[in-house]
């Protein structure tokens, strides 16, 4: 009589937010709640994207095992109970699972509790604790994250999305999935390798030297014995021991081949460090820029950007534009629910007084005293990015001058054109559009725009590498703060 043998389940949890050790608002149960939150079987639930996890073990006659999924939006330090609840539902659920073939965390990797540096690592560490060291056991991560030796100790496999923006989540999760499938059918022997590179930055991926660079990376996984090349950029805002920038290679079963190969993309990064080093105009030189320019302006107010963790509440950009007087312009969002919540009392088509934004703290600025006329209110505006709806909370839409301005009661970065559009606010007479983000917003804004100016404004993500405060990062000599770290290591030594 013949059988049929079944493969063991994958299991499946995410865990995800991004820490800003300088952003005055700490993260805690509500952020997760307001983010999103989901446990055993969400993805399945009406209404719901169901997720790669799950579409990649059903297409490979896997039963699927799904915990908590849950996302807060970057602030300040995770609050160590909140962590320690959210941790612990994803370990009793692997622990009632009884004996899987595989799992696959969704981890941001720079996350950080008040009582754990590295809050990823240690989700890793007992993960791989209770399944033992035979059960492959992997990650995605986004780029921004702190790349830690734990991690990649207890970790079959990492792999972290390439694209910034981030394109790219599918193809990653695709990536890992085959990666940890050919370890569990004995078909590999994923082994890992870390370059330091001695480097904090920020890079974009959609033009100059980093474009080059993706495409190098994805070049040399078509190198035999290479199963994966990933680039961890690193979260300048997060004060970590391990802060920084690494290359991790994962070869097939040769460690040298892994380190070595590691170590010659880290050394070609580096040699672009100076071409990497963001250069960004002044608020007032972007605004001159912007006036001598046709068509349609996008402008990036990159240092409050609520994707990194800041406020999202500074009025510095936004004062700066009715100031000018350059045309038409429409600006998202400001963080402010009281101040939504007077528009809703005063109702659309009411002018009022507004003090707006300002609210959260020194970093923040002053709060900007001024009269708007409310023209439209939405209960439950949102935006989508890259497929993903995002909630933006009661919102309002005022008029200041000839500026439309969004405010909401949620924080989050704006890098979809319906923060605009899905409130009433037409976009296609508009000379300039500013969204509180850094880098997102190009996915969606990108293709509309004539002209993009990433600007420097004021906020809590300061792009001066070499000035940041780090009371816990271990190595304090890197690239910008000295100017060749690599030579300044070996004269040390």
């Amino acid at each position: 009589m013949m059988t049929t043998s079944v493969a063991l389940p994958l299991f499946m949890a995410s865990l995800m937010t991004e820490t800003n050790s300088f952003a005055p608002i700490p993260t805690g149960i509500a952020s997760f709640e307001e983010g999103g939150m989901t446990r055993r079987d969400g993805s399945l639930a009406e209404g719901a994207t169901r997720h790669i996890f799950r579409q990649l073990g059903e297409a490979g006659g896997r039963p699927v095992i799904e915990s908590l999924d849950t996302f807060a939006q970057p602030s300040g330090v995770t609050v160590q109970p909140v962590y320690e609840e959210l941790r612990g539902m994803i370990l009793e659920d692997l622990q009632s699972a009884g004996p899987v073939g595989m799992v696959m965390l969704g981890l941001h990797g720079a996350m950080i509790a008040s009582d754990c540096d590295d809050c990823e690592g240690d989700v890793l560490a007992r993960v791989r604790e209770i399944v033992g060291p035979d059960v492959p056991v992997g990650a995605v991560l986004d780029p921004h994250c702190h790349l830690t030796e734990k991690m990649v100790a207890n970790a079959d496999a990492i792999v972290i999305m390439k694209e910034y923006p981030h394109t790219d989540w599918d193809e990653r999760a695709e990536e890992l999935y085959a990666i940890l499938s050919a370890k569990a059918e004995g078909r590999a022997k994923p082994v890992s390798a870390l370059f330091d590179c001695r480097m904090v930055g920020f890079y974009p991926t959609t033009f100059g030297a980093m474009q080059g660079f993706v495409q190098r990376m994805k070049d040399t996984e078509q190198e035999p014995g290479i199963l994966s090349v990933s680039l961890a950029h690193g979260f300048p805002w997060g004060d970590h021991p391990e802060a920084g920038t690494r290359v991790l290679v994962i070869a097939d079963g040769d460690a040298r081949k892994a380190h070595d190969t590691a170590e010659r993309l880290g050394h070609e990064l580096y040699a672009l460090r100076d071409a990497l080093l963001p250069r960004m105009p002044s608020i007032a030189e972007a605004i001159d820029t912007a006036r001598a320019l046709s068509g349609l302006v996008v402008m990036a107010d990159t240092a409050d950007n609520c994707g990194g963790g800041a406020p999202g509440d500074t009025t510095h950009l936004l004062r700066a534009l009715i100031d000018a007087k350059i045309g038409p312009c429409a600006f998202a969002s400001v963080y402010d629910p009281g101040a939504v919540r007077i528009c809703e009392e005063a109702g659309a088509g009411a002018k009022v007084m507004l003090r707006l934004g300002g609210k959260l703290g020194v970093i923040s600025g002053d709060p900007f005293d001024v009269e708007v006329e409310v023209v439209a209110l939405k209960a439950d505006h949102y935006q989508s990015v890259i497929g993903l709806r995002t909630p933006l909370g009661p919102s309002a839409w005022v008029r200041i001058g000839d500026v439309d301005v969004v405010i909401a009661s949620f924080r989050t970065q704006i890098a979809g054109r319906d923060a605009f559009t899905g409130i009433g606010i037409g976009i296609e007479d508009k000379h300039v559009l500013a969204v509180k983000s850094s880098e997102h917003f190009r996915a969606d804004f990108g293709p509309i725009a004539d002209h993009v100016i990433s600007v420097a404004t004021p906020g809590a993500i300061q792009m001066n590498f070499a000035a940041i405060p780090y009371k816990h990062k271990r190595d304090t000599s890197f690239y910008p703060r000295v100017a060749d770290p690599m030579k300044h290591k070996e004269d040390k030594q």
